[in-house]
Parts: structure tokens; sequence; C-alpha cells
């Protein structure tokens, strides 16, 4: 998590249009955003191997690798970086198709500087959002892992509510069986109350 949270949000811009790009990259550094400039969906993927934290601005209509492939290779990759569509006239419904699939949201030409600057950063927060619930999601799997099958099966009676006389009666076990397995679960899921292994439960 700490290294998520050290780690600056890179805005990158693919665009084909050189004055498009030099004006988002001027806007960029007008508001001290940290930012990576592309002139075509190929540069990007070449350059851009890793899972960096930030958002992508993307011009729908490219040539060669327009922005629907970009998206759709990224989306093979598993890679969930938030996608902004920079559309022209006409190009809502490709937008809708975008946003369909996995795109935070689109804009059409021509834009405002105030407008691109605030979909920037909500897909900033929508990927801070994002990478913190997947780190939560993998400390719960951790912590999920550490439990025997018979403590998974107390923890999965448990979030449901029911009490530890009929979690015993369904297993087929005592009572202080049951009292002693749940507090192991506690111990191990680092979970302070019964809504902390509901939660936990849900993440899961």
């Amino acid at each position: 998590m700490a290294q998520i949270q050290q780690e600056h949000p890179t805005v990158f811009i693919v665009d084909d249009d050189a004055s498009i790009r030099f004006a988002m990259q001027a806007l960029m550094d007008s508001v001290n955003i940290k930012h990576e400039i592309f002139s075509s969906g190929d540069e990007f993927l070449e350059s851009v191997e890793d899972h960096r934290p930030g958002c992508l601005v993307l011009d729908i209509r490219m040539p060669g690798l327009g922005g629907l492939e970009l998206q759709e290779e990224l989306v093979k990759r598993g890679n969930m970086l938030p996608i902004i569509f920079i559309t022209g006239h006409g190009d809502v419904p490709m937008a809708v198709e975008a946003m369909q699939k996995g795109a935070v949201d689109f804009i059409q030409k021509p834009f405002r500087d105030q407008d691109l600057l605030d979909r920037v950063r909500d897909a900033l927060m929508t990927d801070k959002e994002r990478r913190e619930e997947n780190e939560r999601h993998t400390e719960v799997e951790k912590r999920l892992a550490r439990l025997t099958n018979r403590e998974r099966e107390v923890f999965d009676l448990v979030v449901t509510g029911k009490p530890n006389k009929v979690i015993a009666y369904e297993l087929g076990v005592s009572q202080r069986t049951v009292e002693i397995h749940r507090a192991r679960v506690m111990e191990k899921m680092q979970a302070r109350s019964l809504a902390d292994l509901v939660k936990m439960h849900m993440t899961a």
C-alpha cells in the first residue's frame, strides 16, 4: 500500500494531433500534473509496459492502432488504467461502446481546459481507489490462506450471523470447539468485530 501512495500518478496522453498534444502538455505543466505524451497507440504500448498508477487520455480515432483497439489490448494485458476518451463530432456511439467496455469518461472536442482537468482528477481518484481495493483484496486472500479447512468453514458460517450453537450443530462439533475456532479466525483475519469479518468476506 505504501508503495502505491508514494508513487505519483502519471497522466498518459495519446493523440496523433501534434497541436492537441502540445496544448495538453502545456495544460498539465500549468497545474504540475505528471504526464507523458505519445503520438500513437503503438508508441504507448511499447513505452508503457508496467502498471504504473495514473490514467490514460486517449484519442478515439487515430491512424494505425485506434483508441478502441488500444483499450482492448490493455484489457487483454490486465492493465486497468482508467481511460478518458477524446472524441470528435459523430464519435459519441463509439465513446458509449468504450464506456461499456470499461472506460471511465469521454470528452468532446473542442473542450474547456477545466473540463478536461476535472475528468483527469476524477480518473486519478478512480485509479487510486481501484488500487487500494486490489491491495485490500490481496491482503484478505493472504489472511484466508492461513485458515485451516475447519476454520474456513466456521468463518463462512459466522459471517451469515448464525450463533455458535447453530454452527456447532451444522458442523457436528461442540459449541466450545466452535468458540475456539472462531477466536482463531478472528486472530488470523486480524478482525476486531463480526462486522470486520463480514467486510472481509465480501472483499474476498
